[in-house]
């Protein structure tokens, strides 16, 4: 691993790798075509950095990203923070199929096995056109195995049996089987299946509601079925069973109830690929999810169906480069009484066209530029009383809106070591289908009021964003800055206390910096993020004028939360070709923001609340052995010192004035211990 590519790799591990970077050949004369538009920030994760320590969620897998964080503590209730923006906001594929809408706003969208991962490739801030529908926050895409990752060039065959124990608290055992069908076919099996009791936070005290059961199911099947033509098919299916809160995103006071719940989703996907020549290159993908919930005080079920596709093709002339293509997206959500009928659904739709281009202008300056179509189309499905026979609605509300967007951004190398970037990007989103547990509630049982407002409108972004790297051959520095409008933002909760409105307006601004420096067998990486995310909201939303506030996990759940300044820092050493060891610390400094503000509209409380979210530090440390050809041994700990801390993207600390609104703590030291047998 330790390479000059890895250099960027660590630095990408942690912070902000270049999303503009210029690559030269021995003659100097070619630059390779990538995006420069949009985000700064193009974090690339491998499955080894996933491994090393041990990732079993997603705040593992994003542990050392000072710009992506992880709120929620519990496993399903977790949810994905880039910049300050929840991932509600942000375009999230699974091999190209899309992870979209909330089952329950209580809990998180994305669910993944991190030792199914091959990559994780981010996007921060709006960006490229084909980054696909609604990613105005940016794009996540995570990229799984096959068998072809796993075989050596002179093994037609091979398996590997894993053991894991967790100190804090459980079990986990997989097994991966994976061989050639033939010489360009391949076929990988996977399951695994993990027992987790409650854990225990900083203190040793435990933290209820987070034992859960999962049981993970993947296969997939690639190779060529003619020449130039590859084909891959896989299906992923997962299963979460345990006794959680009503809130899971909320600490569980010791004797509160706990209700058993089960979340479930099975994927679909198959990706082709015709490599034609330098003008025809087919990308097709297809996807069908199924998703539910069931759980809660009320043994309510949400079931959410996702499918669609993704039609490209690539061409190369000259010194441009051109990527243009198709795709679509449909959702549906049905809820009600798991015993009972279902009583509420919704659909939404987009279809979206786009292109995108790069092209050298000089062996110094690449330009980028692209632009996007999305229409949108929403509706709220009339559903019948189950018992009188009678529409529930006297109307439903329906929403057709389609946007334009635009990128430019380009890459200029000032010399072999300095390079510049500077990108403009557009983005939109129409009205969303709606949270599965909470659908129900803008049905308005013979209202008269739709479930939007009749002027709601797309939500837009314009992102803008500069950047500096330097970059030799130990070492690798990047500085970005950026500014990230988010105009007409369509919440809940405002004008009637159940009318979907335009609030405001989103400004998400802020720098990021990392480096990265190489020396012997040393790796050293620096990261650094501040960001400010704040709403300001349109006039009369709120009867006290305010002209911006700081977004928190508790009053804009599904929009975003307030973090403060996010430092990384570590070192990676070889000891050698089969052993390795390494450390991390991730610094978060405190932060005060004014809290409360509908619920001060409300009556639920007199005045705003002064939410403080105290600063913490966290150590992690692996070691990994090779210890022959067969026996790999690795031990992690994360949370070395059992830190004490609410992670600033969970819910913060409101018990001064809602006794039960806590965010959870997260867990203590967790020693991690893992043995694989490969044959």
């Amino acid at each position: 691993m330790k390479t000059l590519a890895l250099l960027s790799a660590v630095c990408t591990l942690t912070s902000t790798m270049s999303h503009a970077q210029i690559q030269t050949d021995k003659d100097n004369s070619s630059i390779e075509k990538i995006s420069v538009v949009g985000a700064a920030t193009n974090l690339s994760i491998t499955a080894e950095e996933i491994e090393q320590y041990q990732a079993n969620d997603l705040a593992d897998i994003f542990r050392y990203s000072p710009s992506i964080s992880v709120g929620g503590a519990v496993g399903v209730a977790q949810k994905i923070y880039i910049r300050g923006l929840e991932d509600a906001f942000l375009n999230v594929t699974v091999d190209g199929a899309q992870q979209t809408s909330t089952l329950f706003h209580h809990i998180g969208r994305v669910t993944i096995d991190p030792d199914l991962l091959q990559q994780i490739d981010v996007q921060a801030g709006a960006g490229e056109a084909t980054s696909g529908p609604g990613a105005i926050g940016g794009s996540i895409r995570f990229k799984t195995k096959d068998a072809h990752d796993l075989l050596a060039e002179d093994e037609n065959f091979g398996g590997r049996i894993k053991a894991n124990y967790f100190s804090n608290d459980g079990r986990r055992f997989s097994g991966s089987l994976y061989g050639k069908l033939s010489d360009s076919w391949g076929l990988l099996g996977y399951y695994s299946t993990i027992d987790r009791d409650n854990m225990e936070d900083g203190d040793g005290n435990e933290i209820y509601g987070t034992a859960a059961d999962q049981d993970m199911l993947f296969l997939k099947a690639s190779g060529e079925i003619a020449e130039n033509h590859f084909l891959s098919l896989s299906v992923e299916q997962r299963d979460e069973e345990g006794e959680f809160s009503a809130r899971p995103n909320w600490a569980v006071l010791e004797g509160a109830a706990l209700y058993p719940s089960e979340a479930q989703r099975d994927t679909y996907v198959a990706n082709y690929r015709f490599a034609h020549n330098e003008f025809i290159y087919l990308e097709a993908t297809a996807f069908q999810t199924k998703s539910s919930f069931r759980g809660g005080r009320f043994d309510w079920l949400a079931d959410i169906d996702t499918y669609g596709f993704d039609l490209r093709n690539t061409s190369e002339t000259g010194k441009h480069k051109f990527v243009y293509g198709v795709d679509y997206r449909s959702d549906e959500v049905t809820s009600g009484p798991a015993q009972g009928a279902t009583e509420n659904a919704e659909e939404g739709s987009v279809l979206g066209i786009y292109a995108q281009g790069y092209s050298d202008l000089t062996a110094q300056l690449l330009l980028s530029y692209g632009v996007r179509y999305d229409d949108y189309d929403f509706q709220q499905k009339i559903l019948l009383d189950e018992y009188y026979g009678t529409p529930i609605t006297e109307s439903a509300s329906s929403l057709d809106d389609s946007e334009v967007s635009f990128n430019i951004g380009l890459a200029y190398e000032l010399t072999e070591s300095w390079t510049l970037g500077l990108g403009y990007a557009q983005a939109a989103r129409g009205k969303q289908i709606g949270d599965g547990f909470t659908i129900d509630g803008y049905l308005y049982d013979g209202s008269d009021i739709p479930v939007v407002a009749e002027d709601l409108v797309p939500e837009t972004v314009e992102n803008l964003e500069a950047s500096v790297e330097y970059s030799s051959t130990n070492l690798n520095a990047k500085f970005s800055v950026y500014d990230s409008s988010l105009d007409d933002v369509i919440f809940e909760g405002y004008e009637g206390n159940s009318v979907f409105n335009n609030i405001g307006t989103l400004e998400s601004s802020g720098v990021e910096f990392d480096l990265a420096y190489r020396w012997n067998s040393f790796d050293l990486f620096l990261g650094f993020s501040h960001t400010q995310t704040e709403l300001e909201p349109r006039d009369g939303i709120y009867s006290e004028s305010y002209s911006s506030i700081d977004l928190n996990g508790y009053e804009f759940v599904g929009l975003g939360n307030s973090r403060g300044n996010t430092w990384v820092a570590g070192l990676d050493y070889d000891i050698n070709t089969d052993a390795s060891v390494g450390f991390s610390v991730t610094k978060v400094e405190s932060i005060d923001i004014d809290t409360l503000h509908q619920a001060v509209d409300l009556g639920w409380t007199d005045s705003l609340y002064r939410l403080n979210k105290p600063s913490y530090t966290t150590v992690d440390m692996y070691a990994n052995w090779q210890l022959n050809n067969s026996l790999i041994l690795n031990v992690a700990v994360t949370n070395l010192f059992n830190e004490q801390y609410i992670d600033h993207s969970s819910v913060g600390d409101y018990s001064e004035v809602f006794a039960t609104v806590i965010g959870p703590y997260e867990a203590g030291r967790d020693i991690r211990i893992s043995i694989s047998y490969d044959f």
